[in-house]
């Protein structure tokens, strides 16, 4: 055995990188264990092995004391019978004896066994952990396992099972067994279980990662997404930023004849992506968010700094609104701002009427209730914020 237990001690330290100091502590404290409760022994014993022979021994540890201080036999010598063993023994030395039972090698053996594969499973846990908490953000190919009430369940490379929650997953793809599917690693967790790997088909940043995959000024920083909002599997809005002049951030993630962006759409089973330019002007920001409307005008309110009108074309309403509000609630998310639209004509009958309170009066005493009914509606469909 004793042999077999420092191969493995070397083993461990070689190809699994554990500390083999840690090992042998580990091995003492299971070896101190066993005897104790094998022994029913509650005396002060230590456990020692040479992991140069492979040798284990029991030790109980006595205290050397005055003869006339002696109380417990189990724990102290007296001074007298401690010079008996060596005449340099004095009061307070330790003196330990080997009181290794003859049949300890079959204990010790299994319990050498257990702290081996406890620490072999530890060391797994840990090499996963650390493996994949260096892809955390990153993209991944994995291939659909399987799919229960809670996840959807990934095999990543090395046979590591990684979850995803519903909403991770794109509410406009069907995972069957043993798709490959491209994954976002976006939390990993290191439980008592074991390390546990989330990752996503959802989240803004893989949108961010695949354009770095097929956009090389985008991977290499010269071209920086600023910012992302997603609604995944409908639409996505991107702002880029590029400090080159001679340089279309827009056009760089568009691509010839759109061949980069329309990887990124095919991957993500026709999203439709907005790539607009990020400027430092925020009214212009703002306009450049709305695309692909057209914004007459960006009125920032004095009262809440994050708050602003945006005027646009009366025939260009329905554009920037988007479908069920959805292209000013993604220029909303964008850009941070609370962002109310409003059509040219309605904007000017509200600056009128400002300008002329009493007409206001006049106006609203012949106005039908029905028409004034479709008015307050139309002010409400327009309007969408960063919280939609």
């Amino acid at each position: 055995m004793s042999k077999e237990l420092v191969q493995a001690l070397d083993a461990l330290e070689q190809e699994r990188g554990i500390d083999r100091a840690v090992v042998v502590e580990a091995l003492e404290n299971a070896l101190k264990a066993a005897y104790k409760k094998q022994y029913n022994a509650a005396q002060n014993v230590e456990a020692t092995f040479d992991d140069k022979k492979g040798q284990m021994t029991i030790k109980q540890v006595k205290l050397v004391v005055l003869d006339d201080d002696l109380v417990d036999p189990d724990t102290e010598i007296s001074l007298t019978e401690a010079l008996k063993i060596n005449k340099a023994y004095e009061a307070g030395d330790e003196i330990r004896f080997d009181v290794t039972p003859k049949d300890f090698g079959r204990m010790a053996a299994q319990a050498a066994k257990q702290v081996i594969v406890q620490k072999m499973r530890e060391a797994t846990r840990q090499a996963i952990y650390d493996k994949y908490q260096d892809y955390q953000d990153e993209i991944i190919t994995g291939e659909v396992e399987r799919q229960d009430s809670r996840f959807l369940y990934v095999m990543l490379p090395g046979k590591q099972e990684a979850v995803m929650t519903p909403a991770d997953q794109m509410p406009t793809e069907t995972y069957r067994m043993r798709d490959r599917i491209k994954v976002l690693v976006s939390k990993v967790d290191n439980s008592l279980k074991g390390p546990q790997i989330f990752v996503s088909r959802t989240a803004p940043d893989l949108v961010k990662r695949l354009f770095e995959q097929e956009v090389p000024e985008v991977y290499d920083g010269t071209v920086e997404i600023v910012s992302i909002a997603r609604e995944a599997g409908d639409r996505s809005k991107i702002a880029v930023y590029t400090h080159d002049a001679d340089l279309d951030p827009v056009g760089a993630l568009v691509g010839q004849r759109g061949a980069r962006v329309q990887a990124v759409v095919t991957e993500l089973g026709g999203e439709h992506m907005d790539i607009v330019e990020w400027v430092e002007d925020e009214a212009q920001y703002i306009a450049n968010a709305l695309n692909p409307a057209e914004v007459t005008d960006v009125i920032f309110d004095p009262e809440n700094e994050q708050a602003v009108t945006v005027i646009v074309p009366d025939d260009q309403l329905s554009l920037a609104i988007g479908k069920k509000g959805q292209n000013a609630r993604l220029a909303a998310r964008l850009t941070g701002f609370k962002i109310d639209i409003k059509a040219e004509s309605e904007a000017q009958n509200l600056a009128a009427q400002a300008a002329n309170p009493a007409t206001d009066l006049d106006d609203e005493a012949v106005v039908p209730e029905d028409e004034a009914a479709d008015d307050q509606v139309d002010g409400d469909v327009a309007s969408t914020d960063s919280e939609d």
